[in-house]
């Protein structure tokens, strides 16, 4: 009997636990180690417009129980996307999240509106990209933009709309309401903090980017506050991310607040980390009674 199924915004998920973006790619790495068809779904790596080839390198660094990146989202843009990636995710048995990431907000627009008719199940928005039109600032750090982004994907996609939230800002909680309120349909969350490294005998940031998002177990306890604090405030759904290694951390995400859970950095130490993590849940289901995942959503009880 499988207990953790999820519905996620209207979608069924045979279990709640996804690649995050980024760090699956498009999967086809990964199936030498299993069937893509054990995953909940896949959150593939971030599409843009355009080919974009990433930052020079290094791109990787080190961290205490984690790891700063700083690839700038490298793929090979929507077009290659829908006609190559795409026809080959379909046939694995698992949902397909497509993460898009543009530089303005027409760019965002126009990008949701080349996955309709598409095979993807859901699209999630990273409003932790740099607004070109507004100086550089990510459009996630700012209530008006991050609505003025959301609305503008919104009303042409007919996909269920994730919005990605960044945790650089002052009160997630105020970026969330106000994707809700421009019409997201979820929230994830959350995106990379913001880190550095330096050499200190060159005297020179690891990164040739300077800094890079930090990500791995170090930023675990950030993300499960700012899951319950949001899951707390908003009436739509949760996916969790941050720092989710073992199968107890994705359960503590779910207590927290989140509907599902994306897993990212884990995957690198460990590539078969999404399936122990959903084994992991459903045992912890049947040693505890639990019919199925969804009822422990939320439950946390704070003092």
């Amino acid at each position: 009997m499988n207990r953790i199924n999820v519905n996620f915004c209207g979608v069924e998920f045979k279990n709640p636990v996804i690649p995050a973006s980024g760090t699956f790619g498009y999967g086809r790495e990964y199936e030498q180690f299993y069937p893509l068809s054990k995953l909940g779904g896949i959150s593939v790596k971030g599409t843009t417009l355009h080919r974009r080839e990433g930052n020079p390198g290094p791109r990787v660094a080190e961290t205490p129980s984690g790891m700063l990146n700083s690839v700038g989202l490298q793929n090979g843009g929507v077009d290659k996307f829908i006609n190559y990636e795409l026809p080959n995710l379909v046939t694995k048995d698992t949902r397909i999240i497509a993460n898009i990431a543009g530089s303005t907000i027409e760019e965002c627009a126009e990008l949701a509106e080349k996955l309709n008719g598409t095979a993807v199940d859901m699209i999630e928005l990273n409003i932790s990209c740099p607004n070109v039109k507004q100086g550089g600032a990510a459009f996630g750090t700012d209530c008006n933009v991050a609505g003025a982004v959301t609305k503008a994907v919104k009303d042409v996609t007919e996909k269920p709309l994730m919005v990605k939230l960044s945790p650089n800002v002052t009160s997630i909680v105020d970026i969330a309401k106000s994707v809700e309120a421009n019409g997201a349909d979820a929230v994830s969350l959350i995106n990379t903090l913001l880190g550095m490294r330096i050499d200190i005998r060159t005297r020179r940031p690891i990164l040739k980017n300077n800094v890079g998002g930090l990500s791995g177990p170090a930023v675990f306890p950030v993300a499960v506050r700012m899951v319950w604090q949001v899951a707390n405030a908003v009436k739509i759904p949760v996916m969790g991310m941050g720092g989710i290694a073992t199968w107890e951390d994705a359960i503590e995400m779910m207590m927290a607040g989140a509907g599902a859970v994306q897993v990212g950095a884990a995957i690198f130490a460990d590539p078969y980390a999404p399936v122990k993590i959903a084994e992991g849940m459903q045992k912890f289901c049947e040693d505890n009674g639990i019919n199925n995942i969804s009822e422990i959503v939320g439950t946390v009880k704070p003092w």
